[in-house]
């Protein structure tokens, strides 16, 4: 079970980096096109994204340490 949690770590990690770049890159675009819906929705992403990446090097952790 200890290596699934560390591959699970490294596989959150890596989705939630993306997503975070996801949401900077919609954040972005909704604030050259003046769409405040957009903004929101890519920083919602954006946070979304650091949560998961987070979760995954918290899992990593629990993996080093068992």
């Amino acid at each position: 079970m200890a290596d699934d949690l560390g591959t699970d770590g490294l596989e959150n990690q890596v989705k939630g980096a993306a997503k975070e770049v996801g949401g900077k890159v919609r954040n972005a675009a909704g604030g050259l096109t003046g769409d405040t819906s957009e903004q929101i929705k890519g920083k919602a992403r954006e946070m979304e994204g650091k949560a998961q990446r987070k979760i995954g090097e918290a899992e990593e952790d629990i993996d080093r340490d068992t």
